[in-house]
């Protein structure tokens, strides 16, 4: 009987991913999956920096990551995900962006039982300061102006049955422009749902969700007129479809496999894929494409864990390639309690 249901389960992973494979490779049925529409919605958003992934295991894979998310990192990317593993973890994940952009992104989860768990998370996106330029003076004034962002999020999960989660993120997030500061309350929405199909999982996520913001602070130009209202912008909302499942695996072995629609506010709608081979829960090797999206396509990373005496000690890289700006590198640790 055993041997009848592995066999079942076998076969129905195998089926799901050949259907994912006919959708992928299929251009019709791509064309109308994912029309090209949206971009004339570029640049209607504001805190951009609430857009950039975390975690080098997730932008491996192509960020197609909220039907997977059980590590801390579903901090960032699914909040329903902080039950989907039941140690304490801390998250640090560093990203070296374009235009020597750092991004740092630090997190806590706590479990309180087998279905309840709590997380906190703070994201921080910095740069050198800039010289200040004007008309007269196009390489600079002696004066220095700065920019960066921050957000803090506090997070909670529980598990409803075995096969269905839900989560939520509160997060304050600001904006600061030299002189002007924009900052605002959002929230992040998910779901996580076993569909009982062989290791198969559907996510669902709303990310950054919530009112429009405007700058504050006053801009004196070069002919002394004092500017001090400014236009209000929406968030950069992202809504997301996620499904993954696990084709192959044994005792030795695993190879996952995932999807996910993304339909962003201030863009075109886009798809990415990612597949991540595991070797003995030790050694990991990832990789992901993203499709109907300008600047970016294929990424790829490596993980290894060493559990030791106290802790499961994971380290992660990520590359992700641009066509022009050039590309990034993430590096990723979360130590497990």
């Amino acid at each position: 009987m055993n041997r009848y249901i592995k066999k079942r389960e076998f076969l129905m992973n195998n089926v799901l991913l050949i259907i994912l494979s006919l959708i992928f490779l299929t251009s019709n049925g791509f064309a109308q999956l994912l029309p090209v529409l949206g971009g004339q919605r570029a640049g209607i958003s504001s805190m951009q920096f609430l857009k950039l992934g975390v975690g080098g295991r997730a932008i491996g894979l192509g960020e197609s990551f909220i039907a997977i998310a059980n590590d801390a990192s579903a901090l960032f990317w699914n909040p329903a995900g902080l039950v989907q593993f039941q140690d304490n973890q801390f998250i640090f994940s560093h990203t070296e962006w374009i235009a020597d952009i750092k991004h740092e992104f630090f997190g806590y989860v706590h479990h309180f039982s087998d279905v309840d768990a709590v997380g906190i998370s703070f994201t921080s996106l910095h740069m050198d300061d800039m010289k200040v330029t004007t008309e007269l003076h196009p390489f600079g004034t002696g004066e220095y102006f700065s920019f960066g962002d921050i957000a803090i999020g506090l997070s909670y999960a529980h598990k409803f049955t075995e096969q269905f989660s839900f989560g939520f993120t509160i997060k304050y997030a600001r904006e600061t422009l030299d002189k002007l500061v924009m900052d605002g309350f959002l929230v992040d929405l998910g779901t996580y749902y076993w569909t009982g199909l062989g290791t198969s999982r559907f996510s669902v996520s709303v990310t950054n969700f919530g009112r429009n913001m405007a700058p504050r602070g006053e801009v004196i130009l070069l002919n002394g007129k004092r500017i001090n209202e400014f236009q209000s912008f929406s968030p950069p909302t992202m809504f997301r479809i996620g499904f993954a499942v696990e084709p192959f695996y044994n005792e030795n072995y695993r190879l996952t496999s995932s999807i996910q629609v993304n339909h962003p506010n201030d863009n075109s709608e886009n798809l990415a894929f990612g597949l991540e081979y595991a070797w003995q829960d030790l050694f990991f090797i990832r990789g992901g494409y993203k499709f109907n999206v300008d600047e970016q396509n294929f990424s790829f990373g490596a993980g290894l864990k060493a559990p030791i005496s106290f802790a499961n000690i994971s380290f992660d890289y990520a590359f992700n390639k641009f066509t022009r700006l050039g590309n990034t590198h993430r590096f990723s640790l979360i130590l497990g309690i």
